[in-house]
């Protein structure tokens, strides 16, 4: 009897609890590990060739004739009101279902089947999309106003790696944007048109145009949002710190943080480099505990940034190389550590969609130091990095 009531007490805790709590993966082929679109354009992703570690699609029955054996997952959110248009193409004829949930867990509400199917097309096509142009394939766009988030789930036939030429664009329909002289394009939030404030700008790092680009902020809540362009104006009233994501098609991510003042005139200048053969870039808050090939707590933003990036640009095969702090000359303990920390972010890569034919993981022991003489616990934790060189 005791048995039979701790059985049934545990069966109903399952029922009670365990529908609250989402199961989570970083895997692109799940809602919880979509591709995150900063900033809209042309991309060449690709399909793992599996379906995921969840079943997504499970609370709704209107969905019950896809499988989801070989899916590939995106989010979208509005940083200003505007129209959402795609257009995609594969070489093997895919799906695709659209999403919008009400707050800002859309893959939870999807989980509960509480999430509304914005736009289904059931019928595989080697080319769909929404367009106000309708066809059998081809849906009316989605108008979202700013704040709103879109999950976007393109199904390919089980085991296939094909790659799924996609564009994505979203036009402000209220005139928000201009058009800067330079072939830029400005937003300008300023609640008074003639205050200080801060200016953020986007630029090339060869050339020193604007590049259109999806900004990040965080850090000062007036301003917190996602936001498209190339030069932007706020009015600050606080002063604190900002935290930026940066992300532009053809270019490399970056990170940084920056002071601002309130009511200050303050310019902010983001230099971004292209991507090209043999170019490589410094992967931040991707550390190791000394001596091993464990990630530091932390790391695993920065991990999913990375994928997030080679799944936008499935273009590109590139290089991951790994580093080690050690004094003197390069050893062999010190070659094998760097080889399994590379190995070590290969794996995760793999592990969550990247196709591993596009990666290459190399370990330069302690041959290429940032700091050759480090002095400081802070200057020796920067030698134990992660970077990916362009092939």
């Amino acid at each position: 009897m005791k048995y039979t009531l701790l059985i049934v007490f545990s069966f109903i805790l399952a029922q009670v609890f365990g529908q609250q709590v989402l199961e989570s993966s970083d895997a692109i082929s799940d809602c919880t590990g979509a591709t995150t679109i900063l900033k809209t354009g042309e991309y060449r992703m690709q399909f793992s060739g599996k379906g995921g570690k969840v079943n997504d699609f499970q609370a709704y029955s209107s969905l019950s004739n896809i499988e989801e054996k070989n899916t590939l997952f995106c989010s979208f959110k509005a940083s200003y009101n505007g129209r959402f248009t795609l257009s995609a193409k594969c070489p093997l004829p895919v799906q695709m279902v659209v999403f919008e949930g009400e707050t800002k867990y859309p893959c939870e509400e999807i989980a509960k089947g509480s999430a509304e199917i914005r736009r289904i097309i059931s019928k595989p096509s080697l080319e769909l999309g929404l367009n106000l142009v309708v066809s059998e394939s081809t849906l009316y766009p989605i108008d979202l106003t700013a704040g709103k988030e879109i999950i976007i789930c393109f199904i390919a036939p089980p085991k296939t790696k094909e790659h799924l030429e996609v564009n994505f664009l979203f036009e402000p329909m209220t005139g928000e944007m201009q058009e800067t002289a330079e072939g830029g394009k400005l937003l300008d939030l300023r609640t008074d048109k003639k205050e200080s404030g801060l200016n953020i700008l986007v630029r090339d790092y060869e050339t020193g145009k604007p590049v259109i680009a999806n900004i990040s902020i965080s850090g000062i809540k007036d301003i917190t949002a996602a936001y498209q362009g190339s030069d932007f104006r706020f009015s600050i009233e606080k002063s604190g710190k900002v935290q930026l994501k940066v992300d532009a098609e053809g270019y490399f991510f970056v990170d940084r943080e920056e002071p601002v003042s309130a009511n200050t005139e303050t310019e902010i200048v983001v230099w971004i480099e292209p991507l090209g053969e043999g170019k490589s870039m410094q992967i931040d808050e991707i550390e190791f505990f000394p001596g091993s090939s464990e990630f530091l707590q932390g790391a695993e933003p920065k991990l999913r940034r990375l994928r997030d990036f080679l799944a936008l640009n499935a273009g590109i095969k590139v290089e991951i190389q790994g580093h080690v702090h050690s004094n003197g000359e390069n050893t062999f303990e010190a070659q094998k550590l760097s080889e399994a920390r590379a190995k070590r972010v290969y794996h995760y890569l793999v592990e969550n969609g990247i196709d591993k034919n596009r990666l290459i993981s190399v370990g330069y022991g302690n041959t290429m130091p940032i700091f050759p003489n480090a002095k400081f616990a802070s200057e020796e934790q920067s030698n134990r990095r992660v970077e990916i060189k362009v092939l």
